[in-house]
């Protein structure tokens, strides 16, 4: 525990914590604005969420990396226990997609679990082998990929309309790569398309390379202040970055997830952690550590079990909406009545909800903390 980095874990709290936010609303036709994702192209602070996680996730595997490697480990077996992790996280993907009705002939291949631990088993080797050149050469060059392949290859929509470099929903190349290979398996909102489709896997690798990139700066000698001005800039110069290709290549668009998107939203991951790696870690006095800690510990005990917590939402969320009574209402439904009816505007009863829900999953995220349930895959 004491060799733990707060930051980092306080970082993946933030992340797990407004993740459990935005995916648990009571009504989700009564919902503000920004918990919700961006319609199309544009951000919302919903749309932090997710490439946040796939940021930490690659530094939390340049760490991982570096501790292994100091000890002597062998690079292939080193790429078999990454591989081994990831195959694990997107079978638990898959298997709560399944549930509850595990038909197979229908169930979403894709998903949020999916993507981090297909990222991951592509990432890993490129990590083991490549230095800190190589793999911002790989990070570019998937970028590079994916839009030559969105701008200039011919493909048909799902009406059998052919169209070049049209990134609209459905009509773009990568939704066409989904029905080709993925048909009758994608989000059931959209059926045509998935947000977390297959050609798109490719710059969000990107953005978890770019994680890695942060990591190799947590995991230098440097001073924690110029540690954390490296961030900053880097933060800034992403964002800047992010600006200008959604004005000259593809706009900001999460559900594409474009290389315009890769950089604004590392930009702004590498901005929060150079904030919460400040505060916990590299302030000079101790007291005012101390006293961050203490007020930031709820995202340190969320940090902690991220990934067991996100899937046991997820579980639970479909449990609320399955489960049912005799006269037809849901469980779920069943919870919210007195949240609806309590006099409160439709969208503030539908945050309260959410509210409650972190507050129910922190809970148990406390209680493991204190038991020291370290959910580990």
């Amino acid at each position: 525990m004491k060799d733990r980095l707060l930051s980092l874990d306080a970082f993946r709290g933030f992340a797990i914590a407004a993740m459990l936010l935005v995916n648990n609303p009571g009504d989700w036709g009564n919902v503000y604005a920004p918990l919700l994702h961006a319609k199309w192209n544009g951000w919302t602070f919903t749309d932090w969420v997710f490439p946040f996680f796939v940021f930490i996730s690659g530094m939390a595997m340049t760490i991982s990396l570096a501790r292994r490697a100091q000890a002597g480990a062998d690079k292939g077996l080193l790429l078999l226990s990454i591989s081994r992790r990831a195959l694990v996280i997107i079978g638990i993907g898959l298997l709560l997609n399944l549930i509850p009705s595990f038909n197979f002939e229908t169930v979403r291949i894709p998903g949020v679990l999916q993507r981090l631990g297909l990222c991951t088993l592509l990432a890993a080797p490129i990590v083991i082998w490549c230095g800190a050149r190589g793999v911002a050469l790989w990070a570019v060059g998937l970028m590079a990929v994916y839009s030559v392949v969105q701008l200039c290859l011919p493909v048909p929509d799902a009406d059998g309309i052919v169209h070049v470099g049209l990134l609209e929903p459905g009509k773009d190349a990568g939704a066409w790569l989904d029905r080709l290979l993925l048909d009758g398996h994608l989000w059931r909102q959209a059926k045509t398309w998935d947000p977390e489709g297959l050609l798109s896997t490719l710059p969000a690798v990107a953005s978890q390379l770019l994680g890695v990139l942060a990591g190799y700066v947590l995991a230098s000698q440097r001073q924690p202040a110029e540690k954390t001005m490296t961030w900053v800039l880097a933060g800034l110069a992403s964002l800047w970055l992010g600006q200008v290709l959604d004005a000259w290549l593809m706009p900001i668009n999460k559900s594409l997830w474009t290389p315009s998107y890769v950089f604004a939203m590392a930009g702004w991951a590498c901005l929060v952690f150079a904030v919460f790696y400040w505060l916990l870690d590299a302030a000079p006095q101790p007291l005012a550590r101390a006293r961050w800690a203490r007020l930031l510990h709820p995202l340190v005990v969320f940090g902690m079990n991220a990934l067991f917590l996100f899937a046991l939402s997820g579980l639970v969320a479909k449990m609320l909406y399955t489960v049912k009574f005799a006269d037809g209402s849901t469980l779920g439904r069943v919870l919210y009545a007195p949240l609806r009816d309590s006099g409160l505007t439709p969208a503030n009863a539908s945050l309260l909800h959410a509210l409650l829900f972190v507050l129910v999953m922190y809970a148990i995220a406390w209680l493991m903390y204190r038991k020291h349930w370290f959910v580990k895959v």
